[in-house]
């Protein structure tokens, strides 16, 4: 039997980022991932992207991803939040001083950089492969996996996304519901430069959101519509699509025109009621998925890759394995707070921005106001949306452990 510190069962983005990170500290993992590896990265954009928040980007920084993503990645330096196009609004432009607050960036951009640097420091991979037997008890975590290969390490980790099957196998329950609501995306090109502005406009249907990439005249779109309008928009011709955009967008970007493919998701809410379960783990999607409001679902998952870093970490310079339950323990404390906030609030927004009526459009319009005016208040939002509320791991300061 091959013996791991960690198994990663599941090696999309944040499982991988993971691996990655543990190697940096000198922990050894192995990930199981059923996906075939790509033999040729993708040769063109397909629309979906991913918004890195400066925290998340510190600690690409940390453990050496963010040198290969060098000249892809737009940063986002300011964020306009209105209701309409003629409501009151938020505008986030934080000092210049303090950095972008985030980063746009392709998601098979992403997906390259992290892979190469995992090969750089050769995390082993069963892929593709999947596990067929699992125990998880007192002496250990020990997987037998589909090829027939047997691995054993101290700790298990679920990444494998919403439908994880083992947080399921745990009997960990999960509170989840869907939103009436299916996300558009793609991206377009525009006459006018974005000036590396993320906007998000409301709508009673949902938020409209354009996210600034490179170059300066590309943005991609996350549109929410209702469910029961989106096979219509899905069927539109290119030309009565782009004209429905723009009369979202007020045409100031100037004319645009697509520049990916369509893509429709859809949106739903879920978080488990705990992360943690003997000599296991659960990060991202696995422990929880919220609406993409404010871009912060991928996001909770690379702050769920710091926190359980640090812990293990540390834990194994004290003498501890990685599974022992006080550290597993400490993870559930140190992510259930800020997962169950960050969440709470996203779901609140979404809830309070899809009331139609003209009263209450008023009300928000004056809150988007206030908060403006409100020093103290706005900036608490743009902690939130750089990932940096709530006690940080080192990581996320761009420090290794």
């Amino acid at each position: 039997m091959q013996r791991y510190d960690v198994i990663i069962l599941g090696g999309g983005l944040v499982g991988l980022t993971l691996a990655v990170a543990l190697e940096r500290h000198g922990v050894r993992s192995a990930i199981v991932d059923p996906a075939a590896p790509a033999r040729v990265p993708a040769q063109s954009f397909d629309g979906r992207t991913s918004a890195i928040s400066s925290a998340s980007w510190r600690q690409f920084e940390a453990i050496g991803i963010a040198p290969r993503l060098a000249g892809k990645t737009c940063p986002i330096d300011r964020i306009w939040v209105s209701e309409g196009l003629t409501g009151g609004a938020l505008d986030f432009a934080p000092d210049p001083d303090d950095g972008a607050m985030g980063f746009m960036v392709e998601n098979r951009e992403l997906r390259a950089a992290i892979e190469a640097t995992a090969d750089a420091a050769n995390i082993v991979r069963f892929q593709p492969d999947r596990a067929v037997e699992t125990v998880r008890d007192a002496h250990g975590v020990r997987v037998r996996l589909e090829s027939g290969a047997e691995i054993g390490a101290s700790l298990l980790v679920g990444a494998e996304g919403r439908g994880s099957p083992t947080r399921a196998a745990a009997g960990i329950t999960v509170a989840k519901w869907d939103y009436p609501h299916t996300a558009l995306v793609t991206a377009i090109e525009h006459d006018d430069p974005h000036g590396n502005t993320a906007y998000e406009i409301f709508y009673p249907g949902g938020p409209f959101a354009l996210l600034p990439m490179l170059p300066g005249n590309r943005s991609a779109i996350v549109w929410t519509v209702p469910t029961k309008h989106a096979a219509a928009y899905l069927k539109l011709g290119e030309h009565a699509w782009l004209a429905e955009a723009e009369k979202r967008m007020g045409n100031f970007l100037g004319r645009i025109r697509l520049a990916a493919p369509m893509q429709s998701y859809p949106l739903g809410y879920h978080r488990a009621a705990r992360i943690i379960d003997e000599r296991l783990a659960l990060v991202g999607d696995a422990a929880h998925g919220i609406h993409p409001i404010a871009g912060q679902g991928v996001n909770l998952g690379y702050r769920d890759v710091a926190a359980l870093t640090q812990v293990v970490v540390e834990g194994m310079r004290t003498g501890m394995e990685p599974g022992d339950a006080q550290l597993l323990a400490r993870y559930q404390r140190w992510r259930a707070l800020d997962a169950l906030s960050v969440t709470i609030m996203m779901d609140g927004l979404v809830r309070l921005f899809d009331v139609p009526g003209r009263p209450v459009s008023a009300i928000r319009r004056l809150g988007l106001s206030a908060v403006q005016k409100l020093g103290p208040l706005k900036d608490r939002f743009m902690a939130e949306a750089r990932g940096e509320s709530g006690s940080r791991p080192k990581l996320l300061l761009g420090d290794l452990v």
